[in-house]
């Protein structure tokens, strides 16, 4: 808790590499950076700096291996595709809920601009067109945010990430955090563009949901190994 928000700290070096900064983290790495030291064999001071490493790597990139900026899992829906391949995740949303979207994804090769390593890079931009069409016109489960009520549900725990789908034209997710109760409602530990921190939401998550017209639902996952 209160880590600062700092965004882009991925895109520090022109070469691809695997950066580790836990004193800085947009809402991607700081999930990450938890999703690495659970899967470590210690915890706490004894955990093993190497293990945590490895484990990022694995969570970070396709199929772990680092392969220049296009290797990194940029779409959020890449990202789950991969890990759930890799056996680190699961989506428990498919076994609960009925409701589907159809991947549609052009955002990042269609603003250039917006990413470093893309507006120097039109070999980047392609790499990257020809991910976003593996990805789009892909099904995948979701809830709606009129459908979650502020206690949450019973099969989403403590824990569990939940990534929060938006109607970008172009984009899946637009933010990821952890669920927590508190007082039988459900919140979101995130790392807070707004407060620039890392915090646990004030107000429960359909509530955040309903304010942000750029939020649209959730996918929720489970930390499998």
């Amino acid at each position: 808790m209160e880590v600062p928000y700092v965004a882009g700290t991925l895109e520090v070096d022109e070469e691809e590499t695997l950066i580790v900064n836990r004193e800085q983290v947009d809402c991607t790495t700081f999930v990450e950076y938890v999703l690495a030291m659970s899967l470590c064999s210690s915890q706490g001071d004894e955990m093993q700096e190497g293990e945590f490493r490895k484990n990022l790597l694995l969570i970070r990139y396709r199929d772990g291996k680092i392969d220049g900026y296009t290797s990194r899992l940029h779409y959020t829906s890449d990202w789950i595709n991969d890990n759930v391949r890799k056996g680190i995740i699961e989506d428990i949303t498919l076994e609960n809920s009925s409701s589907t979207i159809t991947l549609s994804l052009s955002f990042m090769s269609a603003h250039p601009e917006l990413y470093k390593q893309l507006a120097n890079s039109p070999a980047n931009v392609i790499k990257m067109i020809e991910y976003e069409k593996a990805l789009s016109n892909k099904t995948v489960y979701w809830i709606p945010k009129e459908k979650i009520p502020a206690k949450g549900f019973s099969w989403i725990k403590n824990g569990d990430i939940i990534a929060i789908t938006t109607p970008i034209p172009g984009l899946d997710i637009t933010h990821i955090g952890i669920a927590v109760y508190i007082e039988g409602e459900l919140h979101l530990l995130h790392a807070s563009s707004l407060k620039r921190k890392v915090i646990i939401g004030e107000t429960p998550l359909n509530e955040q949901l309903k304010k942000d017209k750029n939020m649209s639902g959730i996918r929720v996952l489970r930390m499998k190994r």
